[in-house]
C-alpha cells in the first residue's frame, strides 16, 4: 500500500504537496499505525457529539442522556457503515473469510450505512430509556446537524488518502485536483471537497434556523433532504460508486431522501401555517366571547348580591315587626 499522497490544486495556486497517510506509530503490536483518515473520522464523531450536547438543553435532555445515546449510536453507526459496504460489494469477490468482512481498518465503509446504523441506535436507546415517540423525534433533530458536522470533517480523510474523487477533468478547470502517480499527474473533480462544502452550507443554514423550527422532526428532515440533494449530483461524478445493476446506489438513495423528505417538509410546514392562521382568525372571536362571558358573569354576580341584600333587608324587617308585636303583647 502506498502510504503517501501527492496532491495539488494548480487552479487556485496550490502546487504539489506530499501527505503521509500515517500520522504516527504506537510502540505496540510491532508498531501500530495511526492514520490521518482514522483521526479525522474520530474528530468528526467528537464534533457531532459536542454539537448534540450543545442542543440537548434546548430539546429538554441532559448530558447524561447524550452520553447514553452516543455509546450505542456510534458503535452501531460504524457497524452499519461496514455492513452496508459489504452487502453492496458481495459480488466482487472481495471476501474470502470472516476476517475480510470485518477488516474495516483496510478500508470500505458507506455513509448511508452509518446513518441507518446510527438511527437504529437512537431507536434502541430510546426504547430502553422508555422515551415516547414525540420526545424521540427531538433526539433525531438534536443529532442530525452533528452528523452533518462529522461528514464535513470526515470527508477530509478521503482527501488524505487520495480517494473518493471524481472523474478526470480538463487541465483548465479552476478547481481541479491533481494526483501524482510517479511522474504522471492526472486531474480529477475533488468530490470530497464538493460534499464537504455542500454540507458546510447546509450545516450553517440549519443551525441558524434551528430555534425557529415549526415542528419536531423538521431538522432531521431538512438534513436528509439537503444531503440527499447534494449527494445525488456529486455521486454522479465519482469513480468508486457502489452499484445495483446500472444504478449508483448512493445516487438513488439520495434522490429518494430528497423527494420524500422535501414532500413531508412542505406538507408539515403548510399544515403548521394553517394552524397558526386558524389561531389568529379565532383569536378575536375567542376574546369577544370571553369578554361577553365575563360581563355576563359580572351581571349575574351583581344580581345575586342584590337579591342577597334584599333578602337580608326583608329578614330584618320581619324580625323587627315580630319584636314590636311581642312588646305590645307584654
Amino acid at each position: 500500500m502506498n502510504d503517501v499522497t501527492v496532491v495539488s490544486f494548480p487552479g487556485i495556486g496550490i502546487g504539489e504537496v506530499t501527505i503521509n497517510k500515517v500520522a504516527f506509530e504506537l510502540p505496540i503490536l510491532g508498531g501500530l499505525e495511526v492514520r490521518w483518515y482514522g483521526i479525522l473520522l474520530t474528530l468528526g464523531i467528537i464534533a457531532g457529539f459536542c454539537y448534540a450536547l450543545y442542543r440537548a438543553k434546548f430539546e429538554g435532555f441532559t448530558s447524561d442522556d447524550v452520553i447514553d445515546y452516543a455509546l450505542v449510536t456510534v458503535l452501531l453507526a460504524i457497524i452499519g457503515a461496514r455492513t452496508y459496504y459489504v452487502l453492496t460489494t458481495l459480488g466482487k469477490g472481495l471476501y474470502n473469510s470472516f476476517y475480510d468482512v470485518i477488516a474495516i481498518w483496510e478500508g470500505g465503509i458507506a455513509m448511508y450505512g452509518s446513518i441507518i446504523g446510527g438511527a437504529l441506535g437512537l431507536l434502541i436507546v430510546s426504547r430502553f430509556k422508555k422515551i415516547g415517540k414525540k420526545r424521540m423525534i427531538k433526539i433525531f433533530d438534536m443529532v442530525a446537524p452533528g452528523v452533518m458536522l462529522g461528514q464535513i470533517i470526515g470527508r477530509w480523510g478521503n482527501f488524505v488518502n487520495g480517494e473518493a474523487h471524481g472523474v478526470a477533468t480538463s487541465d483548465n478547470f479552476f478547481l481541479r485536483m491533481g494526483l501524482s502517480y510517479g511522474s504522471k499527474v492526472t486531474y480529477y473533480h475533488p468530490t470530497f471537497l464538493y460534499e464537504s462544502l455542500w454540507n458546510l452550507v447546509g450545516f450553517v443554514l440549519i443551525t441558524v434556523f434551528y430555534k425557529k423550527k415549526k415542528f419536531d422532526g423538521q431538522i432531521v428532515l431538512s438534513y436528509l433532504a439537503w444531503y440527499g440533494f447534494g449527494r445525488m449530483f456529486i455521486e454522479g461524478l465519482r469513480t468508486d460508486s457502489l452499484y445495483i445493476g446500472e444504478f449508483r446506489i448512493s445516487q438513488v438513495v439520495g434522490f429518494l431522501c430528497f423527494v420524500i423528505c422535501t414532500t413531508v417538509l412542505i406538507y408539515m410546514l403548510v399544515r403548521k401555517n394553517r394552524e397558526e392562521l386558524d389561531k389568529e382568525a379565532y383569536a378575536p372571536v375567542y376574546e369577544k366571547c370571553r369578554r361577553t362571558l365575563f360581563r355576563t358573569s359580572e351581571k349575574e354576580q351583581a344580581v345575586k348580591e342584590t337579591e342577597a341584600a334584599i333578602d337580608e333587608i326583608i329578614a330584618r324587617a320581619e324580625e323587627e315587626k315580630e319584636n314590636n308585636e311581642n312588646g305590645k303583647a307584654d
